[in-house]
């Protein structure tokens, strides 16, 4: 009987192991860039002739630049959350802006480093304490003030790229190696003198959407200058990878977390929020100067970077396998993404959903405004639309943040109308598509089991002033611990709120 339990034993394990793929000896190295509120347009590659950002540049004449590239969500830790999980962000536990990924969720970096890879973080972090051991190496970005302090400083230069080449010279060198390279540039607050050649104000390129100012352009000059200081630090990463030798073999991937910090931008699920650059450079896979116009969502990440490092996938993985779109010739993976929004400084619940040609965006809150984020309301575009509308000089299109309510449903030809200004949804001719996009967001909402939260949550700032309100507690408590307080009847305050 023992000699049979044994041969069970053996047994198992020997078909346990059959199960899983061969671990190439030559694994790819992973470099992730993630950069922070930067918008899809908003670089050279593609097609802004006056941001400055040639290394970007290099990266896309080197590798493929994706046309068609999406977030799950515009705003920025949900986001990040989102694609170290391999989860859409209300399947996370941390869907809202701050919310920490909890214990127990698994990530792909886990799994990479689990697996024989070193694995490192440099920048902005914005993901939660539970992922810490998931990385070897950690060089967060620190603060110059307290973390509950507005429109802070960081140490350094301000870019939170510091210590992006420090990373990759302390990997271990005898590992394939994963690194998680996440920029603060260009997050607000703007300042000042961040690069030695300044954008001029005048040559920016303003969306229909915001009113064409001097505050505006200024803003958007400073805006561009934090682009144009990440791009340094790319450049950096990329002549870092030659000196080491190891570029050949090592797949970086360019993105951003979501759209830039300007109004109807960030936290929204328009084009400005949602799409993103997407550009890969892999020497060993990847033909120069390709393109792939074929959708794809930041969902689909986590699945390919464990593929392609030799592993199978987290059954829980909610996206797709994207390596067969390497190739330039390849066939579309998705016929279309899906894309939420939840409280980020205010409350919200939208979600939307993006085919190749037309966006459907459901608003089920329409009460409340499209109130942008709090330090957006701080600064000068704000400041100048508020100005603007007080003077009645404001279009439709620049009105729509302050419009109450929102309609509950918008459709957008995207190929005739890439800004999203003519609202679709009560047109006669468009009846059958908005019926075919209405059932593709209920799909994926019954997919995923995505449901309305049980309340509204309290706004965390004020939306006239962005001055926070009793509600916003830094650092900020996991869903776990808002849940539980709401279940029995009370609502979180912070008690040092004067």
């Amino acid at each position: 009987m023992k000699t049979i339990y044994s041969c069970l034993i053996i047994g198992l394990i020997f078909s346990c192991q059959e199960k899983k793929e061969p671990i190439s000896k030559n694994r790819p190295n992973i470099v992730f860039i993630i950069a922070d509120d930067v918008n899809w347009n908003d670089v050279g590659a593609y097609g802004n002739h006056v941001v400055r950002t040639p290394n970007i540049d290099q990266l896309a004449k080197d590798g493929m630049l994706f046309t068609q590239a999406f977030l799950t969500t515009s705003s920025c830790s949900p986001s990040r959350t989102s694609i170290i999980s391999g989860l859409y962000p209300h399947n996370t536990d941390a869907e809202q802006l701050a919310w920490p990924l909890p214990d127990g969720k698994k990530t792909f970096v886990k799994e990479l480093q689990n697996s024989g890879y070193w694995t490192g973080l440099a920048g902005k972090h914005h993901l939660g304490q539970s992922v810490d051991d998931d990385f070897d190496t950690i060089y967060e970005m620190q603060w110059k003030d307290a973390p509950s302090g507005l429109d802070r400083r960081l140490v350094g230069d301000g870019s939170g790229c510091d210590d992006w080449v420090k990373l990759l010279r302390s990997r271990d060198k005898d590992k394939p190696f994963f690194t998680w390279l996440a920029s603060f540039d260009a997050h607000r607050p703007f300042y000042e003198n961040s690069i030695d050649n300044p954008h001029n104000p005048e040559d920016v390129i303003l969306p229909p959407y915001h009113p064409d100012k001097e505050k505006v352009r200024k803003d958007y000059a400073l805006y561009y200058d934090e682009i144009s200081r990440l791009d340094d630090y790319v450049g950096k990463v990329v002549s870092e990878l030659k000196r080491q030798g190891v570029s050949d073999n090592t797949m970086i991937l360019f993105i951003t977390d979501n759209g830039r910090a300007f109004p109807r931008d960030k936290t929204t699920l328009y084009e400005g929020g949602i799409k993103t650059p997407w550009i890969i450079k892999w020497p060993a896979k990847i033909k120069a100067g390709s393109r792939s116009d074929n959708l794809i969502s930041s969902i689909d990440i986590a699945p390919t970077f464990m593929k392609i490092a030799g592993l199978r996938p987290l059954p829980e993985f909610e996206g797709l396998n994207f390596t067969a779109l390497l190739n330039e010739e390849a066939e579309p993976i998705r016929d279309e993404i899906y894309a939420e929004d939840h409280f980020h400084d205010f409350e919200d619940y939208t979600r939307a959903i993006r085919t190749n040609k037309y966006k459907y965006i459901k608003n089920f809150y329409p009460d409340l405004p499209n109130t942008p984020s709090a330090d957006i309301i701080r600064d000068l575009t704000w400041k100048s639309m508020i100005s603007e509308r007080e003077k009645g000089n404001l279009n439709e299109a620049q009105m729509g943040c302050f419009i109450t309510p929102r309609p509950n449903e918008e459709l957008y030809n995207i190929l005739a109308d890439p800004h999203e200004l003519n609202n679709l949804a009560e047109s006669d001719a468009h009846k059958e598509v908005l019926s075919d996009m209405r059932s593709r967001l209920n799909r994926m909402r019954e997919l995923t089991n995505d449901t309305l939260p049980l309340a509204r949550t309290p706004d965390d700032f004020i939306r006239d002033t962005g001055l926070p309100t009793k509600y916003r507690i830094r650092p900020r408590p996991s869903k776990e611990v808002y849940m539980n307080a709401l279940l029995s009847g009370k609502t979180l305050t912070n008690p040092d709120f004067e």
